[in-house]
Formats: C-alpha cells, sequence, structure tokens
C-alpha cells in the first residue's frame, strides 16, 4: 500500500491520507504533536539558513527551532531581568559586579 515504507511499516488508516496532483500520496501525522507555521524569508537571510543547514547537516527546520528556542530564551531571561530589577536595586545591588561580588 502506498504510504507504507520500511520493513516495520504500517499500512495508513482510511482518512490518514490524501492524493496529491499526479496521484502521489501525502499522509498527514495528526498525531504529531507539532505546529506549522510558515514565515517569510528575504533572499539573504534564506540563503544564510540554507547554508547553515548544509554546513551543520540539519534541516533547516531543525536550525529554525534552535534560533526560535534561543531567541525566546533571550527574551524570556530579558524579562526577567526587567521585572526583578526593582527588587534587586532595593536590596543594593545596582550591577553585575555587586552580584558577582556577593556571589563569588
Amino acid at each position: 500500500m502506498l504510504g507504507s515504507y520500511g520493513p516495520n511499516a504500517q499500512p495508513v488508516r482510511p482518512g490518514r491520507s490524501k492524493r496529491l496532483l499526479g496521484g502521489i500520496q501525502c499522509l498527514t501525522l495528526h498525531d504529531m504533536k507539532t505546529a506549522v507555521l510558515t514565515i517569510r524569508l528575504d533572499p539573504e537571510l534564506e540563503r544564510r539558513l540554507a547554508r547553515v543547514a548544509r554546513r551543520t547537516g540539519r534541516s533547516r527546520s531543525e536550525v529554525v527551532r534552535d534560533a526560535v528556542r534561543r531567541q525566546l530564551a533571550l527574551a524570556e531571561f530579558a524579562d526577567l531581568r526587567r521585572r526583578i530589577m526593582p527588587l534587586a536595586e532595593a536590596q543594593g545591588y545596582l550591577t553585575d559586579e555587586d552580584v558577582f561580588r556577593d556571589v563569588s
């Protein structure tokens, strides 16, 4: 049956695949716990993404997921720092050096 690949493949259940132009079967993996996001890239960013993916042996999606994770971590850190600064300043912590002095 189309859609079954590899030695341990299971047949595709009805309603879980569609036919594309030319009769090629497309599987829709409803059980995957991922979301699809479409973004537009300018040509230069697209070239850079393709180059990094090729050089690292990862897919473009993997590179983008990693970049999004890193950017979100930076944004979350900046937000936490912004919210905690009034509390730190009230305790006399005005610079990073003040913190390092007390934790070192």
